[in-house]
């Protein structure tokens, strides 16, 4: 034990600290997985709220039809897309199994579905741009699809990482529980 102001105890170097006790690795792995899956469902809030407030925009007329086109018809379902993120939330504080399985589940019903629908009702869209140069919506003077597309390729990636994220610490929580039964 070490003291302040007397000596070292007898029969220590300093080297007896192999035998203390560590925190787990799949305990550590859990709350960096955390820190990770909750970062990329506030990224995820965001770009939810940016096409939230393009709809509003759009259907409640606060701006002209050449300052903010009409939604297409994929943005609907992908406003379901904050239900994976809430309950993927409320996995974390008691690590339940049920709510991230739920999470990854919806995800891919919920955000990645929409956005591979409105990726292929867009191509057309987007290939009459790019070989004609004509663009028909457009936000804030930027062509539609383009910049649809961009949120698009955002969302699959954060989407992605979410999922990847969310399957290891699935893994690490299933670790955990095994050594649990296994005691």
């Amino acid at each position: 034990m070490a003291s302040r102001a007397g000596p070292r105890a007898t029969g220590t170097d300093g080297s007896d600290f192999r035998h203390r006790e560590r925190v787990a690795e799949h305990y550590q792995m859990s709350v960096s997985l955390k820190s990770e899956i909750k970062k990329l469902i506030y990224m995820q809030v965001a770009l939810w709220l940016l096409v939230a407030a393009q709809m509003c925009v759009a259907h409640f007329k606060w701006l002209p039809h050449d300052q903010v086109a009409m939604p297409y018809q994929w943005e609907y379902p992908y406003l379901l897309s904050i239900i994976p993120s809430l309950f993927g939330l409320l996995s974390f504080p008691r690590n339940n199994i049920s709510y991230l399985v739920i999470s990854m589940i919806s995800t891919g019903l919920f955000s990645v579905a929409p956005l591979i629908y409105g990726s292929m009702e867009m191509f057309p869209m987007a290939q009459q741009l790019y070989r004609h140069g004509k663009a028909y919506r457009f936000i804030f003077g930027f062509s539609a699809v383009s910049v649809m597309y961009l949120l698009v390729v955002i969302a699959v990636q954060v989407h992605g990482w979410q999922l990847y994220y969310s399957k290891k610490l699935l893994d690490s929580w299933f670790t955990s529980t095994q050594e649990k039964k296994k005691k």
